[in-house]
């Protein structure tokens, strides 16, 4: 089933639930934009889950409104919140890292002291596939031995491209300098694959990724899918502490017969300090009273619970967000909390 039709199947048996447990008031009538990624991962489909959810529950009587709009992906989502493009966005918790500390591909644009965390959604987990004619160990090693050819690793400007450069320079490789890169989002890269005109690819996304399947069932045996041993893994994260060992059961994509070790990050929603406290509350209030309506429209998001909604996030919560986990009962610790 698509993301139109899982959608409209869950929006149907959300007309039959309760609306919000208490009335909420002063709240702003607001139409916002949510940016999410392309349309072949998982950014893209959680993303129009969530905006829904805002219209069924909130547009009717509160007037707040969302929308969800394919970007390249998180470093985009950076700029078009920081220029007000968009209020909110989903984001890497690498790119939160690199917002909040001004590093790495944010570096020019220096510290983004606008950003706020709502909650966390799922894992991104990565996802390193290669032409199986390329494949020695079987793990993430197998990386540094196609210095030369030709790799997708994301659209420009794209958290996906960002992620691999980070990742893979812990293993000594430099993507600009060492590959030569296929720009696109996952869909197109997992065709360039398939097609013989990469080497290798690697897609950041929560499980399963859509154009992932596809690739499998089409490709079968003619492409494999890499392990990430402890030591690579500690590499790749290169002291940031924010990938973890992630397995991939058995049968996940097609012909995959065993577990996969990969490892992930968290991707978390952000929106921007100026949204309205109340707003944000009763969003952050309406994602966690309706949990199943998500978890309906993309398996990502089976994941989340209340007692996870503030783990490893990169940056401090909104007070909206804040005021809700109170009140929920969770503490939250000083790093979260906005100055």
């Amino acid at each position: 089933m698509n993301i139109i039709a899982r959608t409209a199947a869950a929006v149907a048996a959300l007309g039959m639930t309760t609306g919000l447990s208490a009335p909420l008031a002063q709240a702003e009538e607001a139409s916002y934009i949510l940016a999410t990624a392309s349309t072949g991962g998982t950014y893209y489909p959680v993303g129009v889950a969530l905006a829904t959810l805002v219209k069924v529950k909130l547009q009717p009587d509160e007037g707040i409104a969302m929308s969800a709009i394919n970007s390249a992906g998180s470093g985009e989502n950076v700029r078009l919140l920081r220029e007000g493009e968009a209020q909110f966005g989903i984001l890497q918790g690498l790119y939160g890292y690199f917002a909040r500390t001004g590093t790495g591909p944010l570096e020019e644009s220096g510290a983004q002291e606008n950003l706020r965390s709502v909650t966390m959604l799922w894992q991104n987990v990565e996802h390193f596939v290669l032409d199986s004619d390329q494949v020695q160990s079987g793990t993430l090693a197998d990386m540094a031995a196609l210095k030369g050819q030709a790799m997708a690793l994301g659209s420009q400007n794209s958290g996906t491209i960002g992620s691999n450069e980070a990742l893979l320079a812990g293993l000594g490789i430099d993507i600009y300098q060492d590959y030569e890169l296929v720009y696109g989002g996952y869909g197109p890269s997992a065709a360039a694959l398939q097609d013989g005109q990469v080497a290798g690819i690697s897609t950041p996304a929560g499980v399963p990724v859509g154009a992932l399947s596809q690739l499998f069932a089409s490709a079968g045996d003619g492409v494999t899918l890499l392990n990430v041993t402890d030591e690579e893994l500690a590499q790749a994260d290169g002291g940031r502490e924010l990938w973890t060992p992630f397995t991939i059961p058995a049968g996940t994509y097609p012909g995959q017969d065993e577990d996969v070790t990969t490892i992930a990050q968290p991707n978390f929603l952000a929106t921007d300090a100026s949204v309205s406290e109340e707003n944000v509350y009763m969003i952050t209030k309406t994602i966690y009273e309706n949990l199943p309506f998500l978890q309906a429209i993309h398996p990502a998001t089976k994941a989340m619970a209340i007692e996870k909604a503030i783990a490893g996030l990169p940056l401090p919560l909104h007070p909206g967000a804040q005021r809700y986990y109170e009140e929920a009962g969770l503490e939250i610790p000083d790093r979260l909390k906005a100055q």
